[in-house]
């Protein structure tokens, strides 16, 4: 698979009403049909919510 790009998580996690927990990004982005790689990278952040789209970037980037 080619690598996880940034657009790639907008587009999973197009529609979410901020702020959002884990559980709220995980559902978005399954409606969404996002790649398993991305709901499993949002469902093992280690923070519990997140304020902006920035937040949820930057945690799912900077942890692998």
């Amino acid at each position: 698979m080619a690598a996880l790009r940034p657009t790639d998580l907008q587009k999973a996690l197009s529609g979410v009403d901020y702020p959002a927990d884990r559980e709220q990004l995980r559902k978005v982005a399954e409606k969404n049909h996002a790649p398993k790689e991305i709901t499993e990278r949002i469902s093992h952040l280690g923070k519990k919510e997140f304020q902006n789209p920035a937040e949820v970037s930057k945690a799912v980037f900077n942890e692998k």
